[in-house]
Order: structure tokens, then C-alpha cells, then sequence
């Protein structure tokens, strides 16, 4: 038995190549795959339905295959038409989603009508995707659509800047959130809120149901630094209990009892007659008998800084000394990397104008080169900021840490250690640290 495959595709992110091996890979025990890409300037423009029919009549099959049956036309009679036409060279028209039963149903009802309206939408989808033009429905909270683009809406894009602005000083998502429902009277979940910090669209950028991203396609709320803050700031408190993302006290969430192995809450004490209050570290449900002990707040956080003092400057030298010294650093290497695909998009006007690529063709690999380049960019905004060699002589002292209120000291102290182990030996104890490298 001989039997041939026909697809009409209208993914306008993935080029001809891609298409071919998924056809051979996905349709087994078929001797050839005629695979259409549709154009969006001329729609009816199938030279493999043509050469179908053609190969066909030369040498007959005993079924073809289609993806999906909606696809042979643009409208319900242009479907019965060509099917007419693959069944007058004697094969059977089987669409690979439908029974025989089916089938016959869908060329006689409406139901063939409507998929040929879904199929237009997501074919004008596609052309819009091609000129960066903005996904279907309403525009996200802070923008307006106008102008073949997001513009920025002067009512509503405060509030989340302001939302934005909240969690980058104190990092905790919950907070940002109670503040917005306190100061503007705009209540959103959390969801909502990581929504705002984290999707592209608030960073002037377009992502379409494909994930592909194009950058710089309209204003932006968020910039690229507060960009690669918030990303740091979302990974470092992932690990967190989310209460303690935002706690006014440094410690919050990072200390552990080695012996219990519960966490160390913050508790203040304030004695009676006396005009001053004490913090302590206790561990919450400890099930000793007697409980561990409390620690004076102000002693562990002294003896933490003494001893990330101590190992920072040598677990950094470590790392450094553990890297292979002929590896490319990532920065310049992705830099390099970016500016090879911007170059290729500047070319794409004169390939076209000489008429090496069409206007079809070039603006699918336009789309295509962006949204790689829109990856690399993301890979980039992940590296590290500064230099680690650099930056641990600079916090190697006391005083540094000190002097810093108890916000600033909560950001650094989340950005280097993962864990504070509390080891105790009889009366005594010491702090363990781990840190995140």
C-alpha cells in the first residue's frame, strides 16, 4: 500500500527545514510528506498541494493523509473541491484526527466553515507576529494599544511603578502588594504582582504564544537594571519561607539550629520597669526536652559578620581558582554572539532589495533573529553583575556590615549566604555558614 502525507502550515517561527524532519519523525510508514508554509502575503500560493495532484496522477497512492482537512482550503467549498480532486485519482482522503464518519459529517455541515475561521485568525495572527505587532486582546494593566503598538497609560502605569519601586527596596513580593492595596486602593493577588514584575511586556518587550520575545517593541515600565534586580531578588527569596522574603530584621529566615534542625525566629522581649527591648533568635517548635536555648539577636548577627568575613574572601579565591583559566568568560562571548545576529538583521533590507530574499522570507528570519536575540539578551541579564574577586575585599569588613541599616545588610546578607547553621556545644555555640557558591 502506497500512501503520501499533506500539511499546510502556519507556525511563522519555524523555518521549512525544522518542518521537514518533524513530518518524517511524527508520520511513520509514510513514503513522502508534501509540507506547505504559508505565506501571509499570498495565501494561496501551495506548490506541494500542486505537486500532490501532479505525483499523483503519475503514479497513484492508495491513501493521502492529511494533517487536518480544513487546511486544503481557505473556504468550505475550496476543501470539498480539492478533495474531489485527490479522490479522483483513485486514493482515500483520511484526515489523521478524524474517522471516516467524521469526515463525511464535516464536508456536509457548518462545522468546517467555523475551522476555516480559526484557521484565518491564527494566519492574521501569525502577520502580526511578523511585524511585531502586538498579541490579540486587551492591552496589559499599565499600557494602551494605539499606534500598531503598547503605549504607555499615564492613569495606571504609576501604580505599578510604584509596585515595582516598593519590592526592589524591601524584597518581599507579599509586601509590594499589601503596600499597593494600602496607598492606591488596588487590590491584586500575588500572582498578579509577580505577573507584573516578571513578564516581558512590562520590560518593553513581546511575547507571543510561541514564547518567542521581541525586544524593545514599545516603552517600557520596568528598565533593563531593575530588570535584572527584580530576577536576582525572585531567585535569591525562592528558597525562602515567603513571610521572611520581606522581614524588617536581616536574620529573618536564614538561621537554622543545627540540633533541632528547626528554623530560628525573631522574638522581642521588653522586661518589666525597664525602658528597653531585647531580640532574640528561638527556635520555633523544638522538640527537646529541655527546648534550645534562646540566642541574643545582636550576638549572632556580630559573630555572623565576623565569620563571613573570614570565609568569604577565601571561598571567592576558590571559585576563581577552580575555573579553567583558557574558558572564555560568558559576558563577551554572548556580546559577541548578539552583535553576529543584529549584524544579520541589518542585512536582511539589502538581501531583499537585491532580491535574494523575498519579502516573506525575510521577514521570518527577521522575526526568527530577534528572538534569538532576545534569549542571548536574557542569558546576559542572568551573569553575575560585578566582579567576584572585586566585591569580596570590599564586604571582608566588619565595618561594612555594620553600618548598613538592616534592610541593606538583609539584601547582601541574602545575596551571599544560603544558610546559618547555629552549632551548639553544651553552653556554647558557634555559626556555621553556607554560602550560595
Amino acid at each position: 500500500m502506497r500512501i503520501v502525507a499533506y500539511r499546510y502550515r502556519t507556525v511563522a517561527s519555524q523555518p521549512a527545514s525544522e518542518l521537514d524532519s518533524l513530518d518524517k519523525a511524527e508520520f511513520t510508514d509514510i513514503e513522502q510528506v508534501y509540507t506547505d508554509i504559508a505565506l501571509p502575503t499570498e495565501p494561496d500560493f501551495r506548490p506541494e498541494r500542486d505537486r500532490l495532484v501532479a505525483d499523483l496522477q503519475a503514479h497513484p497512492a492508495d491513501r493521502v493523509i492529511v494533517d487536518d482537512l480544513a487546511t486544503l482550503g481557505h473556504s468550505p467549498e475550496e476543501v470539498r473541491r480539492w478533495v474531489t480532486v485527490l479522490e479522483a485519482t483513485g486514493a482515500e482522503v483520511v484526515d489523521r484526527h478524524r474517522s471516516p464518519v467524521d469526515l463525511a459529517s464535516l464536508l456536509q455541515g457548518a462545522d468546517l466553515a467555523t475551522q476555516q475561521r480559526r484557521r484565518r485568525l491564527r494566519e492574521g495572527h501569525a502577520r502580526s507576529r511578523l511585524q511585531a505587532l502586538p498579541p490579540p486582546g486587551k492591552a496589559p494593566y499599565g499600557y494602551r494599544r494605539g499606534q500598531g503598538r503598547y503605549l504607555i497609560d499615564r492613569a495606571t502605569a504609576p501604580v505599578v511603578t510604584a509596585f515595582v519601586n516598593e519590592f526592589l527596596i524591601y524584597g518581599s513580593l507579599r509586601g509590594a502588594v499589601r503596600f499597593l492595596e494600602s496607598k492606591y486602593g488596588k487590590r491584586i493577588s500575588v500572582s498578579t504582582g509577580r505577573r507584573w514584575l516578571t513578564h516581558p511586556v512590562y520590560r518593553g518587550d513581546l511575547q507571543y504564544q510561541d514564547d518567542t520575545i521581541l525586544r524593545d517593541t514599545h516603552a517600557a515600565i520596568v528598565s533593563r537594571d531593575e530588570a535584572a534586580q527584580i530576577d536576582r531578588l525572585l531567585r535569591r527569596n525562592r528558597p525562602l519561607p515567603p513571610r521572611t522574603a520581606g522581614a524588617p530584621r536581616s536574620l529573618a529566615g536564614l538561621v537554622t539550629c543545627q540540633a533541632c534542625q528547626q528554623p530560628l525566629t525573631i522574638s522581642k522581649t521588653a522586661p518589666r520597669g525597664q525602658g528597653k527591648s531585647y531580640l532574640y533568635l528561638r527556635p520555633s517548635g523544638c522538640p527537646h526536652q529541655p527546648r534550645c536555648q534562646a540566642i541574643p539577636y545582636d550576638d549572632a548577627l556580630n559573630r555572623i559578620v565576623a565569620e563571613i568575613c573570614r570565609l568569604l574572601p577565601q571561598a571567592v579565591a576558590q571559585l576563581t581558582a577552580s575555573m579553567p583559566a583558557a574558558a572564555p568568560a560568558p559576558g563577551p562571548r554572548l556580546q559577541g554572539e548578539i552583535g553576529a545576529k543584529e549584524a544579520a538583521i541589518a542585512q536582511l533590507p539589502a538581501l531583499e532589495a537585491e532580491g535574494i530574499l523575498d519579502a516573506e522570507t525575510a521577514a521570518l528570519r527577521r522575526y526568527k533573529l530577534r528572538g534569538e536575540v532576545a534569549a542571548l539578551h536574557q542569558q546576559l541579564a542572568q551573569l553575575p553583575p560585578v566582579n567576584l574577586q572585586e566585591l569580596s575585599q570590599s564586604v571582608s569588613i566588619p565595618q561594612f556590615w555594620l553600618d548598613l541599616s538592616e534592610t541593606e545588610r538583609r539584601f547582601f546578607f541574602r545575596e551571599f549566604i544560603r544558610d546559618i547553621q547555629i552549632v551548639r556545644q553544651e553552653k556554647e555555640w558557634r555559626v556555621e555558614l553556607v554560602l550560595v557558591f
